[in-house]
């Protein structure tokens, strides 16, 4: 597995783009983002467990039951959520799309993010859509994820490479997200693409898988937005033999799909409304893998042990009420936790007590950009690890009046 420069587009057959069509105010911001394939792809997604949810999601949903899409079209700055027209809506600029493309309206992907309840005017989509069609390029992944920001402040995109039967298999990567962040499905939006060959459900099964150990496991602001949802296209023009069941081909296009996913997902994190540093909570030594993910959940969910990030207090006795009110069978007797970054480690607690630390060199160490927190629970063998941020006056801010 090797990392590489660029996004969407680095796999074979895949062109993209992205415009300033009208959605947005600002007219520096773009707002509207394609990816095409040159041929059909199979098709997967993970959407939000928001009983509230987008037009675009329930269209979505409908367009790939069938495992095949062949683009995506995506608007920021309206979710298109909450709507009467929604659905309506949504439809229409599947046919946009699939009219500017030569394809059928079922074989595309919508996704909208933005202002929840404000109604989507089609007018600027129809006519950038229009626009935006004949100018999708191979070097067109960066101004795609441009275009798919809201609050984020910086556009987060990968690729990797990996062989699989002898040939070389792309996997590129474009994800938004920075409020309305909380483990709860895929808590943003992203997409991939592939040029790897493989069926319609091992496509679906690496991308449940993936998502599970990545984007489910963060947080910023404990809000599960209504617009959720992480889709992937494989052409299949790497020409490797198709993936159709389990075993080492599957894995290694699994290993590449979780790392960056991984990568998405911190980026994410890292990019939180306000944020000033990224927090990484790795859990092991527990009973369980569902236990060790609901402990590292609860730590970087915590406003009080994100406050104590952003403050650089190493406040400790945060970080052991967050583990002692997540659910479960266990033990806090054995527990110990080290808190480290680019500055070095301290240990804070051993054996469910406080030790004596150095607080200058704990203040040092949580000034970092970059915070982890080990918890030890020597009561087992699981291992899960969670990403989440600072909780800052900034982030007050920006939700205040974000609508208005």
């Amino acid at each position: 597995m090797q990392k590489i420069s660029g996004g969407v587009t680095t796999p074979k057959g895949f062109l993209a783009g992205g415009i300033h069509c009208g959605i947005r105010g600002n007219q520096d911001k773009k707002d509207l983002a394609m990816i095409y394939s040159q041929t059909p792809c199979t098709a997967a997604a993970v959407y939000t467990q928001n009983k509230v949810y987008g037009a675009p999601i329930t269209v979505t949903k409908e367009n790939i039951a069938d495992g095949m899409a062949q683009a995506m079209i995506c608007n920021s700055g309206n979710a298109n959520t909450c709507n009467a027209d929604g659905v309506e809506k949504a439809e229409a600029m599947c046919q946009m799309t699939a009219d500017a493309l030569g394809l059928s309206p079922k074989d595309i992907i919508i996704a909208s993010t933005g202002v929840i309840g404000a109604v989507l005017l089609l007018e600027p989509i129809a006519k950038g859509i229009k626009e935006l069609a004949p100018q999708l390029t191979e070097s067109g992944s960066s101004l795609a994820a441009e275009a798919i920001m809201t609050t984020d402040t910086k556009a987060k995109e990968e690729a990797y490479t990996i062989e699989i039967g002898g040939k070389t298999v792309t996997i590129g990567a474009m994800a938004k997200g920075s409020g309305m962040i909380h483990p709860n499905m895929a808590t943003m939006l992203g997409f991939l693409t592939t040029d790897a060959a493989i069926t319609i459900p091992m496509l679906q099964k690496a991308l449940k898988l993936a998502v599970d150990d990545t984007f489910n496991m963060v947080s910023v602001d404990g809000d599960t937005s209504t617009n959720d949802m992480v889709s992937i296209m494989a052409n299949g023009m790497a020409e490797n033999p198709v993936i159709n069941q389990e075993g080492p081909e599957f894995q290694a296009f699994l290993t590449v799909v979780k790392e960056i996913c991984t990568s998405m997902a911190k980026q994410i994190a890292g990019d939180g409304e306000g944020a000033t540093k990224l927090l990484e909570c790795t859990v092991s030594g527990a009973p369980n893998t569902p236990l060790a993910k609901s402990i590292a959940k609860s730590i970087i969910t915590s406003s009080l042990v994100k406050s104590a990030m952003f403050g650089a207090d190493a406040n400790w006795g945060r970080i052991l009420c967050a583990i002692g009110y997540t659910e479960g069978d266990f033990s806090v007797d054995t527990i110990s936790v080290d808190i480290s970054s680019a500055k070095g480690t301290i240990q804070v607690c051993e054996k469910g007590a406080g030790v004596a630390f150095d607080e200058e060199v704990a203040k040092a160490v949580l000034l970092e950009e970059e915070v982890h927190v080990q918890v030890e629970m020597n009561q087992g063998t699981a291992v899960a690890t969670a990403w989440g941020c600072d909780l800052t006056y900034d982030y007050v801010k920006i939700n205040g009046d974000y609508r208005t």
